[in-house]
């Protein structure tokens, strides 16, 4: 595979409410729409387009990167503001109005063998309120300390990730969270559900919108076209939620030692969480395929039109411009990866989930790593391509337990 320079002559940005509505015409989407995109998309690698990856290593004036420093002063934040500009969109101030705050006294749970602590983030001052809970093993020799953590990013609320069927199979949303492997291992488990922060209906054109709605201006029906997507409101959250951890719950947490991790949509999620917040001591990425950990210009499975026209809201609207033009694309995935180092990234696939195209997230690694060889820290990304389905299996967790020691 070859590697050209890209340069970037332009950035320009509209921002009519005229121009902000046509960013988001599209057609109507739904479940039929859907499984024609996943019926007749490109799963042959025979069939993958040729192309040329940016040169993650060459700044836009032309400037070769050999050195940490370099990468770090220069061209880090380039990546950044080509991500944020034209597909995550850019986050406003933080609003000064967030707060959080315990809800109730800690108590036991999962029979008695662990502790869980809820703590409500006040977004901003008119919602939305989002629950972090907090669930650790109760251990009475070593209760009071501070212990690594995972930052589950969730589809579930957190009743449901610690409640049981009478016939003791798990509630429905909570067989994802090996609660079991964790808390015996000695982690603390975090999680929120994601919805509770911002919507996800790429149908109804933002009417639901919750967080995205507290920051318009008088009059503004959707955000403009360099505004945050839904994805960067929930790594926003998840950035809110390690800002309650810091403050609430810092008996229990080793802040420096916070893991974010997310499957599919929220892997996605916790890779721009990680980029963003580097606060994160690790990042764990699952089934995160397109506009996740794979390429995107392979083209395989889910693509950027999929994205654009089904899950819209995700990004920006500057992003709908890379429809079936990849290749205009001035980064790709691989540089987002590169954006984590050099601390821990773990990224898994799975054999049976062609849709998330787990070749391209081998690829999307296998290119990031000259950016951790700067830091002389090649073996902090770390790829598994298991057995399996688009799924959360007991023996990711057991995995990422593993690599993050």
């Amino acid at each position: 595979m070859t590697i050209k320079k890209i340069f970037i002559s332009t950035l320009a940005v509209v921002v009519s409410a005229t121009c902000c509505m046509a960013q988001y015409e599209r057609r109507v989407a739904n479940r039929d729409f859907f499984k024609a995109y996943y019926n007749n998309a490109n799963y042959d690698e025979a069939l993958v387009p040729e192309y040329t990856l940016p040169d993650m290593m060459t700044c836009l004036d032309g400037t070769k990167v050999t050195a940490a420093a370099e990468w770090e002063d220069k061209r880090r934040p380039e990546l950044m503001q080509l991500f944020t500009t034209y597909m995550y969109g850019r986050q406003p101030r933080q609003d000064s109005t967030f707060s959080f705050e315990t809800e109730g006294k800690d108590r036991k749970v999962w029979n008695g063998k662990a502790m869980r602590r809820d703590i409500i983030l006040h977004l901003t001052s008119d919602g939305p309120d989002v629950r972090l809970t907090l669930v650790w093993k109760h251990d009475k020799k070593s209760e009071n300390l501070p212990r690594k953590t995972i930052l589950g990013l969730s589809f579930a609320d957190s009743d449901s990730i610690w409640q049981w069927r009478k016939d003791g199979s798990r509630a429905k949303g909570g067989e994802a969270w090996q609660t079991d492997t964790l808390l015996d291992r000695g982690y603390v488990l975090a999680t929120f559900r994601y919805t509770d922060a911002e919507a996800d209906k790429a149908r109804d054109d933002f009417k639901t919108s919750r967080l995205h709605r507290h920051f318009y201006k008088k009059g503004q029906d959707y955000p403009l076209p360099d505004e945050w997507g839904a994805i960067a409101c929930w790594a926003w959250t998840a950035s809110r939620a390690l800002d309650a951890m810091e403050k609430l719950a810092a008996d229990v947490v080793d802040v420096c030692n916070v893991t974010v991790m997310g499957h599919s949509r929220l892997g996605k999620t916790a890779l721009w969480a990680g980029a963003t917040d580097r606060r994160f001591a690790a990042v764990v990425s699952v089934n995160s395929g397109c506009c996740g950990a794979a390429l995107s210009r392979r083209c395989v499975g889910e693509t950027v039109e999929c994205v654009n026209e089904w899950s819209y809201h995700w990004f920006c609207g500057n992003f709908r411009q890379f429809s079936h033009r990849e290749e205009y694309m001035p980064f790709d995935q691989h540089e987002l990866l590169a954006m984590i180092a050099p601390r821990k990234l773990i990224v898994i696939s799975g054999t049976e989930d062609l849709w998330a195209d787990p070749k391209g997230e081998e690829l999307g690694c296998r290119f990031a790593l000259p950016a951790y060889s700067l830091y002389g820290k090649p073996q902090n990304i770390v790829y598994l391509l298991r057995e399996g389905p688009h799924a959360v299996l007991k023996s990711d967790w057991n995995f990422i337990m593993q690599a993050l020691r």
